[in-house]
């Protein structure tokens, strides 16, 4: 078994860091809902995509150790370890924003991991050399499938459903809001307590 996760919007979580940039800079009401959607909306409703387009880079540059991981994502990565069961990180990232300084991604999404402790062998257990930045939709696909991978978690319906997407993988949208219709060509999970039951089965009170 090989697990492969995405990364943005799968394992870390932006949504306040979006809103409280947008808000900083008075780009939006402060009583905004604060998810990264409504901050998106806002913007482009007002005529203002360049604007999103910058606060992009900055969130996913500069600002992205302020956004913490999605509840529950570390557990996940802990009882992969405990199982022996490798994990892969494989997303679609650019190297640099299409606006504003040109801040590595890709680096400063490493140093996030390194940051939240992902790398610490006696935590989490991730390996370096084991995230993967690809910088097209078609390079992410191609390694998905190179790697092997038996599962995929993504929080994109689009790109599970892309035609290149390798069939042997199961396929498992991150969806914690719940939106959406289902689709039977992947499972829906709401929350990582979802997707960990629906790898590994629920937890045995007694042990794993």
């Amino acid at each position: 078994m090989l697990i492969g996760l995405d990364f943005d919007n799968t394992i870390v979580c932006y949504d306040q860091v979006f809103h409280r940039i947008a808000w900083e800079e008075g780009w939006i009401p402060k009583d905004l809902p604060q998810t990264k959607g409504s901050v998106r909306d806002y913007l482009r409703q007002a005529g203002k995509e360049e604007v999103w387009i910058q606060l992009q880079g900055r969130v996913y540059g500069s600002r992205i150790l302020e956004a913490p991981p999605f509840p529950g994502v570390a557990e996940f990565f802990i009882r992969c370890k405990e199982r022996g069961t490798p994990i892969v990180i494989v997303s679609h990232k650019t190297r640099f924003p299409f606006r504003g300084p040109a801040v590595d991604l890709h680096h400063a999404a490493s140093e996030w991991f390194t940051h939240h402790r992902f790398f610490r062998p006696s935590s989490k257990g991730l390996l370096p050399h084991g995230v993967y930045f690809e910088e097209t939709k078609e390079g992410k696909l191609s390694r998905i499938g190179s790697l092997g991978c038996t599962h995929f978690v993504d929080d994109l319906p689009e790109f599970l459903l892309e035609p290149g997407f390798p069939v042997q993988v199961e396929r498992i949208l991150f969806n914690p809001g719940g939106m959406g219709a289902s689709d039977p060509h992947f499972y829906r999970a709401t929350s990582w307590r979802n997707v960990e039951e629906r790898i590994f089965g629920k937890r045995d009170p007694a042990g794993l």
